[in-house]
């Protein structure tokens, strides 16, 4: 796992809140609206129908219930740009976790509605300072909000992507949190300077090792937008698929980031 900078960029706690709920309120009313046949549709997750992947993103926001259940860790131990390298390791236990979830609730639009109901009282009952046991390790709660909004950007794209004319909207604020989480992890897997990814407007990130760039225009560049970089970060569209179908523009001898993606997988 690669080092996290000790200095990440700030998150505003009202705003991160707000976007959890707001996305999480999108992927609720558009499940509502899915017929038994597109519920039964398979997803590019492979082995999930859009059952699952509705309740895994349930189950994405019930992960912060769960952590506040438990007693609070005595200090922090990890940063926010922990986590996007920490994910892997739980693959298993989600699956399986989101396979029960399918068994246990039919219905899983009003799944969504509980989890939404009780998110919002989870977080009006506790400060964004409060500690929690994460997969990353000890991360403030509005910290692991943030992470939040990655599980339901991507997993809303996931959705859309599985159910022919679905088109959930992205929240600004959700998808803004999580493009800027996963450009700084790019940052951190590839520390440098010779390199400036560029996913307007949202984030602009200096990487990869190589003679910095300090005025004027830098020799090598890569510009995309945000949902292709949140795709490419993990997993969702390969860097030469991307390129290929001018989702990305790239420039320079050290702008081919292929060996760096997926972030997250």
């Amino acid at each position: 796992m690669p080092p996290a900078r000790k200095r990440a960029r700030a998150y505003d706690p009202h705003r991160t809140r707000t976007a959890v709920l707001a996305q999480l309120g999108n992927v609720r009313q558009a499940v509502r609206t899915l017929t038994p046949e597109q519920l039964a549709l398979p997803t590019r997750l492979d082995g999930w129908t859009v059952r699952e992947l509705a309740l895994h993103i349930g189950m994405a926001v019930t992960a912060v219930g769960r952590a506040l259940a438990l007693p609070e860790p005595a200090r922090q131990d990890a940063v926010l740009l922990d986590w996007p390298f920490a994910t892997s390791a739980s693959a298993a236990a989600i699956d399986d976790f989101t396979r029960r979830l399918a068994e246990q609730h039919p219905d899983p639009a009003a799944h969504l509605a509980d989890v939404e109901q009780a998110l919002a009282a989870q977080l009006d009952e506790h400060p964004g300072t409060r500690l929690l046991a994460t997969n990353a390790g000890a991360l403030p709660l509005a910290d692991y909000l943030v992470t939040r909004t990655v599980e339901l950007v991507v997993h809303t794209d996931d959705l859309n992507a599985a159910v022919p004319g679905l088109d959930v909207p992205f929240d600004r604020q959700a998808l803004a949190a999580a493009t800027r989480l996963l450009a700084d992890a790019l940052a951190v897997r590839a520390p440098g300077g010779s390199t400036e990814v560029r996913v307007p407007p949202y984030a602009v990130v200096q990487c990869v090792e190589g003679p910095r760039h300090t005025r004027g225009t830098p020799p090598n560049v890569v510009e995309t937008d945000p949902l292709t970089w949140v795709r490419l970060a993990t997993g969702r569209l390969t860097w030469q698929d991307a390129v290929a179908d001018a989702k990305v523009s790239a420039s320079g001898e050290r702008a081919d980031l292929a060996g760096l993606l997926p972030l997250m997988a």
